[in-house]
């Protein structure tokens, strides 16, 4: 038989309740209140808007010939700028018929931009056009395509303008035609032919 050796015990100590404890006073009284606020708090409801029958993924099933299109205010000085003819350069563009589609709203914001772009305006009043009439307040053009672009995706939107365009290509389904280069450029539509 040996010695038996004795080992010191290093690092004990007492043990001690930490500040973050459940059982300390002062973080009960926090949870209650947390619970509290939870409970009168309700859980946001997420709405997850329907997606429209005629989309098969990003294609639009709902658009053929003849096809609408949305004429915006900026689309149309655009077209009196390079001079070109609205609806035979739309046919040319879609190699199909065209039916352009003016509201209120644009004709509104043409009439108040005045003397500069009164060609525009009276290409927009043309009676080959066909007219939407708009039954929200305000005469803002660009909140009236996109909230009429939502509702129904039936329609081609023509605009130049990069916020509505940057606003139409989160809606899925809803090509966008432009003014480049001397002629009209359509983007996201399948069945577009290419140049």
């Amino acid at each position: 038989m040996g010695i038996q050796k004795r080992t010191r015990k290093f690092a004990q100590t007492k043990r001690v309740i930490g500040h973050r404890d459940a059982r300390l006073k002062q973080n009960q009284e926090k949870a209650a209140q947390a619970l509290k606020q939870r409970v009168q708090k309700p859980e946001l409801i997420r709405e997850i808007p329907q997606v429209s029958s005629s989309l098969f993924y990003q294609h639009n099933t709902a658009l053929m010939p003849p096809y609408s299109v949305l004429v915006d205010t900026n689309f149309l000085s655009h077209t009196v700028q390079h001079k070109l003819e609205l609806l035979s350069t739309m046919m040319d563009c879609l190699y199909a018929k065209c039916i352009p589609i003016i509201t209120d709203c644009v004709m509104a914001e043409l009439e108040k931009l005045g003397q500069k772009y009164r060609i525009a305006l009276r290409i927009a009043r043309d009676e080959r056009w066909e007219r939407l009439k708009c039954d929200h307040k305000g005469v803002y053009a660009d909140d009236c395509l996109v909230d009429r672009v939502m509702k129904h995706k039936v329609y081609i939107v023509a605009t130049n303008d990069r916020d509505l365009k940057r606003r139409i290509r989160k809606i899925p389904g809803v090509p966008i035609m432009s003014v480049a280069r001397g002629k009209y450029v359509i983007e996201r539509l399948p069945d577009a032919p290419e140049k």
